[in-house]
C-alpha cells in the first residue's frame, strides 16, 4: 500500500483475512446484528443505538465488538446474500460470532467480509466518512493532503 501525505496507517490483526475499500462508519457503541440491523436494507434499526438509520452497505464498519445473540452470524450471512453487507469490520476486540458469519457467507456465497481487530486508540484515529483501505494486516486511512 502506498501512503500519501496525511494518510494514517494502522496495524490490524486479521480474524477473517481479506481486502476491502470503502467509507468508514464509526459506531459509538457495540451493535447486535440480530435485531439491530435490517439485513435486507443493511440499515441500523435498533432505535436505541446512536447510529440508527445508518447504512452498513459497502462501508468499513468500526465498532468495539458485536453484542448479543449467536444468531448475528446468520444475519451477516444474509446481508452478504442480499448485497447489503459491510465491506469489512474493524473491531476493538475479537468477536467470534461476527467472524463465523463472515466465514459462513464465504462458504455459502463465495464472498467474504474481512474482520480485523485494532486497539481502541488506533480506531479513534478513524472518523465516519474517511476513505479506508484494508489489505492484510494494514488499514490505511486515506486523507486528502
Amino acid at each position: 500500500m502506498s501512503e500519501q501525505p496525511g494518510d494514517v496507517s494502522i496495524e490490524v490483526r486479521p480474524t477473517v483475512p481479506g481486502a476491502a475499500i470503502g467509507a468508514a462508519l464509526v459506531l459509538d457503541e457495540a451493535l447486535s446484528l440480530w435485531g439491530g440491523i435490517d439485513p435486507e436494507a443493511g440499515v441500523v434499526v435498533d432505535r436505541h443505538h446512536p447510529q440508527v438509520g445508518e447504512s452498513f452497505t459497502g462501508k468499513i464498519v468500526i465498532m468495539p465488538h458485536g453484542r448479543g445473540s449467536s444468531s448475528a452470524s446468520s444475519v451477516l450471512a444474509e446481508m452478504v446474500r442480499a448485497g447489503t453487507a459491510p465491506a469489512a469490520f474493524v473491531l476493538h476486540e475479537p468477536d467470534e460470532i461476527i467472524a463465523l458469519g463472515s466465514l459462513a457467507a464465504e462458504a455459502v456465497y463465495g464472498n467474504v467480509t474481512p474482520v480485523v481487530v485494532c486497539s481502541p486508540e488506533d480506531a479513534a484515529r478513524i472518523a465516519t466518512g474517511d476513505q479506508v483501505r484494508l489489505e492484510g494486516s494494514t488499514l490505511l486511512v486515506m486523507r486528502p493532503s
